[in-house]
């Protein structure tokens, strides 16, 4: 299967990857798109590439209806009150703070606003002027800082720093408004990266999350980061903090899953070579992800991040059947890892779409036999 990491390699660095391999066991390679021949992930049901969704990992409707309500009106109540109907300990209120922060911020990179016209995003400054003790607001406003600084401002620039510390008064604000709400100390575990916490600094903050929500998933893969080598740990600690938190996770919990998101921080460069993902390591962390993934509610929000990162090591570990089983799961959204650390996130998610397609028909796979 060498020839199939060769293509890879070349087409990562050139160009996504459509549906133009060729289906035969034993072998893959590259044809013509539109060829009788071609592996088309349309026949599985598939989106097209520029039909997926880039804003969530998987699919809320009631989000995205109130999302296109305020983006449309420019009016935030109906955001204020998904947020208060939204149970305040679990995995979603978390990510869909994540979703109404990253729409403002996103619109005012587009729309910076000048003499005759608003900033976009002029919604959440409106929001937490009419209801300054409103708690989703709050929560909404620290996380806007806190993607503005990462988004807008250079690592370890007065700039950087200075968002960051605003992003932390506003998570202290949010965290007075409602004191056993996990979501405003989770999002300062991202200013605890940016602003290079103590290690005493970051457990003290930790211990406040794990008070309030110890099995929260988000919380773990954030505090993941600073843990890691690129950041303020070391790969040991991050296997070791990761490795924890799969021991201690309770049944059904996807924290079993967090040891593949250690492996995947320290990944190398560049890694092509199969004998790397058939690793005790990467093996281990892989198949704790599966039964992660098994044993999770079937409507738990984290579980779609877990299932895109699968499909990123079971595509380069080669085991198609196993990558197209957690593809159909998770195929129209794709604002997940490890797609998001790309500047085409469906391009990149395309390429390993493709891929995981030509090897399972290469192997005898077809739509008739993948289970649904």
């Amino acid at each position: 299967m060498e020839i199939l990491w060769f293509l890879f390699a070349v087409i990562m660095i050139g160009a996504v990857l459509g549906p133009v391999l060729l289906r035969r066991r034993g072998g893959i390679r590259q044809v013509a798109p539109g060829s009788p021949d071609a592996a088309d992930p349309e026949n599985y049901g598939f989106l097209r590439q520029e039909e997926l969704d880039i804003r969530m990992p998987g699919p809320d409707a009631d989000l995205l209806e109130v999302l296109d309500l305020v983006q449309r009106t420019q009016e935030w109540k109906a955001a204020s009150q998904l947020l208060a109907g939204t149970e305040t300990h679990g995995e979603r209120r978390w990510q869909r703070v994540q979703a109404f922060a990253g729409a403002a911020s996103l619109e005012l990179q587009q729309r910076p606003g000048g003499v005759s016209d608003s900033p976009g995003g002029q919604w959440l400054r409106v929001w937490r002027a009419e209801a300054p003790k409103d708690a989703g607001g709050a929560a909404v406003h620290a996380e806007f800082l806190v993607q503005q600084a990462w988004r807008t401002a250079v690592q370890g620039t007065d700039e950087f720093r200075i968002i960051l510390e605003e992003a932390r008064e506003a998570c202290g604000q949010a965290a007075l408004l409602s004191p056993g709400d996990p979501v405003p100390y989770v999002i300062e575990l991202s200013i605890a990266r940016g602003l290079a916490y103590s290690r005493e600094e970051f457990e003290q903050l930790w211990l406040k999350i794990l008070d309030r929500a110890p099995a929260h998933m988000g919380a773990h893969l954030a505090a993941l980061h600073y843990w890691c080598e690129k950041w303020h740990g070391s790969r040991d600690l991050a296997y070791g903090f990761a490795e924890a938190a799969a021991a201690r996770a309770p049944r059904g919990s996807l924290l079993a899953a967090l040891p593949l998101f250690a492996v995947y921080e320290h990944l190398p460069e560049v890694t092509l070579v199969r004998g790397f993902y058939e690793s005790e390591v990467v093996t281990k962390a892989v198949e704790g992800a599966l039964f992660a993934v098994h044993a999770a509610r079937p409507d738990d929000p984290m579980l779609a991040h877990v299932r895109h990162l699968l499909v990123l090591f079971l595509v380069r570990g080669e085991r198609w059947g196993e990558a197209m089983n957690q593809l159909v799961h998770v195929d129209g959204h794709v604002g997940a890892l490890p797609w998001t650390l790309t500047e085409d996130p469906a391009g990149g998610y395309a390429v390993y779409r493709a891929l995981a397609v030509a090897g399972y028909e290469a192997n005898g796979g077809s739509p008739a036999t993948l289970p649904h």
